[in-house]
């Protein structure tokens, strides 16, 4: 038991926890457009959906972690609170199959839940799950090589594949204004990733990404970061105005008292890795606070 227990918690430790909100914080939209409609809610359906969203996000994280150990990338980078991974494979190299393991169990775990989904609910949720899939088991092996690829990974993931594939499984259709609220999640997220590069750009350089801050450079990617704060806030009201969204729903825009210094601080310390840590911070409170606004707006 005293072996066990250390080993569990290192185990744990590569899932990330302290970034598992952010699934939930995605499909609160979701949820908050089928409450308004009045949909009853399967509370089983929505167990599910939760259960696989979090396996989802856990399977990327493991995999990750995993990948970034047997590139080397681990051993170079310096870690901060958002980025440069966990840390703990290359304290406990012994973990690395356990943690290959974990990121397949997770990804078993969300196939199985979608298999039953296109078995109760119907195939048009298939190419969802298929992109889906493919963007966990491939994000980090192949995706963070493809720059424009790897900077929409992100936001196509926890945007209008999960958001849009909840709203299908808990009302049986798609529909326009929740694709066009994903989209906000899109941009959300894609910032998330993005932002979260700048600390780790030479590192992975060496491994041989090429993400959009390698491509580009750190000042031109936080142009293209302000970029899309500024299609967040824009969506959120375009989407009121054409009645995708209630009035209420700009309580999202509540958030931009974090978005308003984190675009200029992120320009202005670009390069300066120390004075940017405090961004990142704000770059993580913007991506959770945001849909959540949003949903409670909508739910009113």
């Amino acid at each position: 038991m005293t072996l066990l227990t250390p080993n569990i918690f290192h185990l744990i430790a590569t899932s990330r926890p302290a970034f598992l909100l952010l699934p939930l914080c995605s499909l609160s939209l979701a949820l908050a457009y089928v409450i308004s409609q009045g949909i009853y809610i399967n509370l089983l359906h929505l167990a599910l959906l939760l259960t696989g969203a979090l396996a989802a996000h856990i399977s990327v994280n493991m995999f990750n972690e995993y990948e970034d150990f047997k590139s080397g990338l681990d051993f170079n980078t310096e870690r901060t609170p958002f980025s440069g991974g966990s840390g703990t494979l290359p304290a406990r190299p012994d973990l690395a199959g356990s943690v290959y393991f974990g990121a397949l169990t997770g990804l078993m775990i969300t196939t199985l839940i979608g298999l039953y989904f296109l078995w109760i609910i119907g195939w048009g949720l298939l190419p969802i799950g298929l992109a889906g899939l493919t963007l966990i088991y491939f994000y980090t092996q192949k995706i963070t090589r493809w720059p424009f690829f790897c900077l929409i990974a992100p936001g196509l993931a926890f945007g209008p594949l999960m958001i849009g594939g909840a709203y299908y499984v808990l009302s049986g259709h798609f529909s326009l204004a929740v694709t066009l609220g994903s989209i906000v999640v899109f941009f959300l997220v894609n910032n998330l990733l993005l932002l979260n590069q700048f600390p780790d750009l030479e590192a992975d350089k060496a491994v041989g990404r090429r993400h959009l801050p390698i491509l580009l450079g750190r000042k031109k990617s936080a142009w293209i970061y302000i970029g899309f704060l500024m299609a967040t806030y824009s969506l959120i009201i375009v989407c009121v105005y054409l009645a995708f969204l209630p009035i209420t729903g700009l309580l999202g825009l509540l958030s931009l008292a974090l978005a308003i210094p984190a675009a200029i601080l992120s320009l202005k310390y670009a390069d300066d890795m120390e004075r940017l840590k405090p961004v990142l911070a704000l770059n993580v409170a913007i991506t959770l606070s945001t849909p959540v606004l949003v949903a409670i707006g909508i739910i009113l």
